[in-house]
């Protein structure tokens, strides 16, 4: 696995177009990766700076990594794993709680949430987002 840093945090906002432009605008990210639900509400996006990129996802989009935040804090880590379904059934195997099993996302990943002792989100998965050009 190269390229792309495989940890990276994820953040949630119950206005994510508001957090892109803030991040955008405001501090130089540029916006990247940016997913729309049906409902026009950001469900996945990768602003980046420099070659450092953040994965956000907007709150109530019903995704499951936003059902998984709910009642965590409002951050989660996303880890680069491959093949998912093994790390999955490693956590299975060890008692990790699971939220949501593994799952081939429409943006062409596949992943897998688990949930640690303190209630933090942990996203492990395919994706390898990077900086926008």
């Amino acid at each position: 696995m190269t390229g792309s840093p495989p940890i990276r945090p994820t953040l949630s906002y119950e206005d994510a177009k508001a957090a892109i432009e803030l991040l955008t605008e405001g501090l130089g990210f540029t916006a990247a990766g940016v997913y729309e639900g049906e409902d026009g509400r950001v469900a996945h996006a990768e602003p980046s700076f420099g070659n450092g990129v953040v994965m956000l996802g907007g709150k109530g989009t019903g995704s499951a990594f936003d059902r998984a935040m709910a009642g965590a804090g409002p951050a989660g880590v996303f880890v680069r794993v491959d093949p998912v379904d093994e790390h999955h059934a490693r956590a299975v195997a060890h008692g990790v709680e699971v939220p949501a099993p593994p799952a081939d996302q429409e943006h062409g990943a596949r992943d897998h949430l688990a949930r640690d002792a303190e209630g933090d989100v942990w996203s492990f998965g395919t994706h390898a987002p990077g900086p926008a050009e």
